[in-house]
């Protein structure tokens, strides 16, 4: 009743209200702002979610290719410091592990990745891990640390990570003969805990094993 007697007792509150609107708009700028900001780092990054975004689809995008120097080899593959072509592969089923010995994840996923290239060596499965921004020392002191015998690239830049899309390390994926991407694991594969992924992660590996290799 006093508010409409007097109007002037109004200006306060409408005071607080325009503080209220242009604290609203300066906080949507700054949202604005940083998506902006966010999206354009991506960009400049490189970043490709072709992978991500054909495997939602049931569908397998090529393997981006690269050519990095050997870190450790078997036989069959080029040897230490000379350089190893992704598509020089082709024919063959990959598990690609993207790791670094900085990695705290990495150390609990070593042996399973051991396990895995033990079982499916014998058929003709290669387990390639691509080591990234880290010293030769350190991550040749990582395979033996662990026993590794798989091979690995190095990419000290870490030039793979944009276009494989990768957010951080490890990550892994399965390329069928034809050099696509079957499956992209964002983490490291378990194979224990609540929701162990190592179990479906080798589904789609005896799947492509299963293919015949003329398959398009």
């Amino acid at each position: 009743m006093a508010d409409q007697l007097d109007p002037s007792s109004r200006a306060p509150r409408r005071g607080w209200e325009r503080r209220q609107i242009v604290v609203a708009i300066v906080c949507v700028v700054i949202l604005v702002v940083f998506g902006s900001v966010l999206t354009v780092g991506l960009l400049n990054r490189g970043v490709n979610n072709a992978i991500d975004s054909a495997i939602a689809k049931g569908q397998r995008a090529p393997a981006p290719d690269f050519s990095l120097p050997v870190l450790n080899s078997v036989p069959g593959l080029p040897t230490a410091g000379k350089k190893l072509t992704l598509s020089s592969l082709r024919g063959r089923p990959i598990i690609l592990n993207i790791w670094a010995s900085w990695c705290g994840p990495c150390t609990s996923e070593a042996p399973i990745l051991q396990s895995v290239w033990d079982h499916y060596r014998a058929k003709g499965v290669l387990v390639l891990g691509v080591d990234v921004k880290d010293l030769t020392g350190d991550a040749l002191t990582f395979h033996n640390t662990y026993g590794l015998t798989f091979p690995s690239v190095r990419d000290g830049e870490g030039n793979i990570e944009g276009p494989y899309g990768t957010t951080g390390v490890p990550e892994s994926f399965v390329i069928d003969r034809q050099g696509r991407v079957a499956a992209a694991l964002r983490g490291p594969l378990s194979d224990s805990g609540s929701q162990p992924n190592l179990p479906s992660f080798l589904a789609v590996v005896d799947q492509v094993l299963a293919e015949p290799r003329s398959s398009t």
